[in-house]
């Protein structure tokens, strides 16, 4: 599996110049979405709802969420909560919980095994990686993004 293909907007904002990737591609603008955020569903959850009122204002400054972005960014954040839910059960009983086992003749027997949450934390993680390198919410994409940001105080550059 390669990786995955970064939006227009992402690819331009790393470029090397006008229309130019950072290798100097031009790159393909893509279809012509109108680039307005989605609404929220209703049905998100209270952390995911949370997060979608954190990361919407920063993406559409990007002007990289369009309306039809709204299931993607529905299943980042609702990935973001049970990340944060997981983590908080660990934080909370521990990296091990207590299994007791009863038998049917009545008896029972009690093992420590590893805490279910923590494989639910480290699959979310892997998965909101997924999800943030779609919106350039990772750390290396907010590199690459702040590289190729124009603050509008540059003068334009003559050699481009």
């Amino acid at each position: 599996m390669g990786r995955t293909a970064q939006p227009a907007a992402l690819k331009l904002l790393t470029g090397r110049g006008e229309g130019k990737d950072s290798g100097g591609r031009t790159v393909n603008p893509g279809p012509a979405f109108r680039r307005i955020a989605p609404k929220p569903p209703t049905w998100l959850s209270r952390e995911a709802a949370a997060e979608w009122r954190r990361v919407t204002p920063g993406l559409q400054r990007l002007d990289l969420l369009k309306e039809e972005d709204r299931a993607m960014l529905a299943a980042y954040c609702e990935t973001w909560s049970v990340f944060v839910l997981a983590t908080r059960d660990v934080t909370l009983t521990g990296l091990t919980v207590l299994q007791i086992t009863t038998r049917p003749d009545g008896s029972s027997t009690e093992k420590t095994v590893p805490n279910p949450s923590v494989a639910i934390a480290r699959n979310a993680g892997r998965e909101l990686r997924g999800f943030a390198a779609q919106f350039g919410l990772s750390p290396s994409s907010e590199q690459a993004l702040a590289r190729g940001a124009d603050d509008g105080n540059e003068d334009e550059n003559p050699f481009a």
